[in-house]
């Protein structure tokens, strides 16, 4: 029988990771590279993506690539596996990170529901639900040639409960109607491409909690009461759920989320 110490190791393995010069998504290349996996990293700003490949490279001792796309483009989406392709011949796990997020600097965002705008909802449901699908879609031939192909959609609670307006009330803060639905696409894609893409490509979803940001303290306070773990997450929380998703251990598991959310949703 095969240990688990051999199913977590990614060495030899391509992870590429969508939004890898954020916050989450520094964890998530900081996994797949410390399992031992060489690491694409995709993001919008080209310096930030040579930077984050560099401090993989020097502090993980990976092999890590940086890759500058903007997933609005179609151009540059159909052009990724080619260069994925050429530079490591093989791609084995995508992660779906990249998103616009709650607190994401956008007119009418994450303001009142009869100020949300239009033009944002239409430009988070590109980036949050129509990116990964496009992305999945250029790769899944490239990705089929694994052996151990993954999808890891990066999802929300919001894709399954919807908001406590309790929690922002006297604060800046809110939630965007736009962002639950791009989420809940996501979970219903996950679950799509997990029958279609079956048997050589598995899709799995992590469905993430509130990870503390700065918010404003009354708000992180409300967060904190309704959870049973009494505190918001931090990155490192999500490192667990992504080597489990990656590897081997996860090989018998696909159409899954996997809720990582100090038990919001078990209310």
């Amino acid at each position: 029988m095969t240990h688990v110490v051999e199913m977590m190791a990614m060495t030899g393995r391509v992870v590429l990771v969508t939004g890898a010069a954020g916050h989450l998504g520094r964890a998530i290349g900081d996994t797949a590279a410390e399992l031992g996996a060489s690491v694409v990293v995709l993001d919008l700003e080209p310096a930030r993506c040579v930077a984050e490949a560099n401090r993989l490279n020097a502090t993980l001792g990976v092999e890590a690539m940086p890759l500058a796309v903007d997933l609005a483009i179609d151009e540059e989406v159909q052009a990724v596996p080619s260069a994925v392709e050429e530079r490591f011949g093989r791609l084995d796990v995508i992660v779906n990170n990249a998103a616009l997020v709650g607190t994401s600097q956008l007119t009418g965002w994450a303001v009142r529901f009869e100020s949300q705008s239009l033009e944002t909802w239409r430009k988070a449901i590109d980036v949050n639900l129509t990116a990964p699908f496009a992305l999945a879609q250029s790769c899944a031939p490239l990705l089929a040639r694994s052996a151990a192909a993954s999808i890891i959609n990066v999802a929300s609670i919001y894709a399954v409960v919807g908001p406590d307006r309790r929690l922002y009330e006297g604060t800046d803060l809110d939630n965007p109607a736009a962002y639950a639905a791009s989420k809940a696409g996501l979970m219903g894609l996950t679950r799509w491409m997990a029958t279609s893409l079956a048997p050589r490509i598995r899709v799995n979803a992590i469905v993430c909690g509130g990870i503390e940001r700065g918010q404003d303290p009354a708000f992180r306070a409300r967060y904190e009461a309704r959870t049973p773990l009494a505190r918001m997450a931090v990155e490192a929380d999500f490192k667990g759920a992504v080597a489990f998703l990656a590897s081997d251990l996860s090989r018998y598991v696909t159409g899954h989320g996997l809720v990582v959310d100090g038990g919001w949703t078990a209310w």
